[in-house]
């Protein structure tokens, strides 16, 4: 390195709830998308419950960006080492430390700590990584805070189900179907309008307009998709969510076998709980939101599964 230096930034929020619950919501990175605003999606490597090793996208200044990282996690000290492998430019290097300290039996302090270079400091490397950095984690440390603080009754906020249907044709044609978001309008009767940028190959960036029998006559939502076509896989997480949902993330796959092809779309959500009664009506209950949320977008998706299924098989009968 020329000119290099080491640059530092902490952040930390007291969070009222115990430090072991605290230190869980950031031991599981797969469930990030959920409880950390900016992550788009994890995909685990390697973990042997000490050393974990994942590739992860998220979202910084406004635009979607991938690394690899390494994390050595320590659950009797609730402390968590990290580094960026493959770092994600300008970021030459960059790494820290997550710490969870208690403070009596329902109270905690989290501290984020960050360290990184950029290449011979260059101001405008240094202020994209320093505004990406701060932004991010103090979202980061604010949505922890809140979903921890909720800790009694998360479980009963989170939600996780999926749809599945067979197909007797290629898997191929089923999963251009679903990663072809962009002409869905005027085939999925759900979605009024989709516009898709996809500035780097394979990942989409979605603003959609969906109509339901419920509710107001559209509702836009936007999401980023990271496709996946060898694996035939397409995982997506909405960062505009409609008011019922804080977070909602998903997967669709396309999954072959020695006798057909089962395609499945599965969905993960953490419910918002102060609007439940405003969505749902007065005396409406989080049991109400969760049947709600699991009739609609359980069955938008089977919609669109079913139109991959009619995609696929009408294209063989063509043919």
């Amino acid at each position: 390195m020329t000119g290099e230096r080491v640059h530092r930034r902490t952040y930390a929020v007291d969070v009222a709830a115990p430090a072991g619950v605290v230190y869980g919501l950031i031991a599981d990175t797969t469930q990030w998308p959920l409880f950390v605003p900016p992550s788009i999606h994890v995909e685990r490597l390697d973990f042997d419950g000490i050393r974990d090793r994942f590739q992860m996208w998220v979202t910084a200044n406004g635009t979607v960006t991938s690394w690899l990282s390494r994390r050595t996690l320590d659950a009797q000290a609730h402390r968590i080492d990290f580094h960026q492998e493959v770092p994600a430019g300008p970021a030459l290097s960059l790494g820290g430390r997550w710490t969870v300290e208690a403070q009596g039996a329902a109270r905690s302090r989290l501290t984020l700590d960050h360290e990184f270079t950029v290449a011979d400091d260059r101001p405008e490397d240094l202020s994209w990584v320093e505004r990406a950095t701060d932004t991010n984690s103090r979202a980061e440390l604010a949505r922890l805070k809140e979903t921890a603080e909720r800790w009694t009754s998360l479980d009963s906020l989170l939600l996780s189900f999926e749809e599945s249907v067979r197909v007797k044709g290629p898997a191929e044609l089923v999963y251009d179907f679903l990663c072809g978001i962009g002409d869905w309008p005027g085939q999925v009767p759900h979605v009024a309008r989709a516009e898709v940028a996809e500035d780097q190959p394979g990942v989409q960036v979605v603003r959609l307009d969906t109509v339901s029998g419920t509710g107001p006559a559209a509702q836009t939502t936007q999401e980023v998709r990271i496709c996946f076509p060898h694996a035939l896989r397409i995982v997506h997480k909405q960062t505009r969510t409609p008011v019922l949902l804080e977070a909602h993330t998903g997967e669709w796959s396309v999954i072959p076998d020695e006798t057909g092809v089962t395609a499945v779309a599965r969905h993960n959500v953490l419910l918002r709980e102060e609007a439940v009664q405003a969505v749902l009506g007065r005396g409406a209950g989080i049991e109400d939101a969760r049947r709600h949320v699991r009739e609609l977008l359980g069955g938008q998706s089977a919609t669109v599964l079913g139109l991959a299924k009619q995609h696929a098989e009408s294209t063989i009968r063509t043919l």
